[in-house]
C-alpha cells in the first residue's frame, strides 16, 4: 500500500477508504464525540456511579442531550420491585454523573421498569429437552450437523403439538 497525503485531510492515511471521523468538520465531530461519549462512559462506569446494589438491579436504556428547550435526561431500565430504591436514589446519581463529567450532563432521571423473563427462557429449554423420547434424543445429539440437528428438534416440536 502507499501512503499518501492528502491536501484537504489533517492526517496522513493509507490509500484506500478513509474513516468517517476524518472526513467530518471539526464542529460536527466535536458534538458527536460528545453525546456519544456521555452515554459510553455512562456505562463503562454505571457500577461506580449507582453502587453494587442498583447496579444488579437497573441499567442505563438511553440518554438525551440537553438542547435550548429541554433538559438532559438519562433513561433508566429498572427490575420491577426496585423502583422505589432507584426513585429514592435520583438525586444522588445525578449529583454523581455531574461531578464524573465535571459539568451539568444530567438534569432529569426517567425510569421504565421490566419484568424479568429468565424463568421463562429456564422453561422453555426444559421443554425441548423433553419433546422427544430420551434414546431419539440421543441420537439427536450425536449429528455433528447443527443445522439438521436444529430442524430435527423443531420437527419433534411439531408432532408433540398435534
Amino acid at each position: 500500500m502507499q501512503f499518501k497525503k492528502y491536501t484537504k485531510q489533517r492526517h496522513n492515511s493509507i490509500q484506500g477508504l478513509r474513516s468517517l471521523k476524518d472526513t467530518l468538520p471539526k464542529n460536527i465531530k466535536k458534538v458527536i464525540n460528545k453525546r456519544g461519549q456521555i452515554y459510553s462512559e455512562t456505562l463503562n462506569n454505571w457500577k461506580f456511579i449507582v453502587g453494587k446494589d442498583l447496579f444488579k438491579v437497573c441499567y442505563p436504556k438511553s440518554f438525551k442531550n440537553a438542547n435550548k428547550f429541554g433538559v438532559g435526561t438519562l433513561l433508566i431500565m429498572v427490575k420491577r420491585g426496585h423502583e422505589i430504591d432507584l426513585e429514592y436514589s435520583k438525586n444522588q446519581i445525578i449529583e454523581k454523573m455531574n461531578t464524573f463529567f465535571g459539568s451539568l450532563v444530567i438534569e432529569r432521571i426517567k425510569l421504565t421498569s421490566f419484568h424479568e423473563k429468565i424463568a421463562e427462557t429456564e422453561k422453555k429449554s426444559e421443554l425441548r429437552s423433553n419433546v422427544t423420547n430420551k434414546k431419539y434424543l440421543k441420537k439427536i445429539n450425536n449429528v455433528n450437523n447443527e443445522k439438521i440437528k436444529k430442524s430435527l428438534m423443531e420437527l419433534s416440536e411439531v408432532f408433540r403439538e398435534k
